[in-house]
């Protein structure tokens, strides 16, 4: 399959005189960016509440992680 080339076709692009020129005070059609249509979505950032709660959620396990080793150390000494 071959791909269709970006820019516009100028039999069908309205505003083109013969030759390919545009008329003055006209803005020539521009080259397409994608072959397919528009581009998808872009996902929004993550809310910063969502942070606090990974790194809250993150302190905590080193926490208890904290909290078992010095439980350990104490109960073998």
């Amino acid at each position: 399959m071959t791909a269709l080339p970006p820019d516009p076709d100028p039999d069908r692009t309205p505003g083109l005189e013969p030759g390919g020129g545009v008329r003055p005070g006209d803005t020539p059609p521009d080259s397409g960016s994608t072959t397919e249509g528009l581009s998808h979505h872009e996902k929004k950032p993550p809310s910063a509440t969502a942070g606090r709660i990974v790194i809250a959620i993150i302190v905590l396990f080193a926490v208890l992680v904290a909290a078992m080793l010095l439980t350990r150390a104490f109960l073998l000494a």
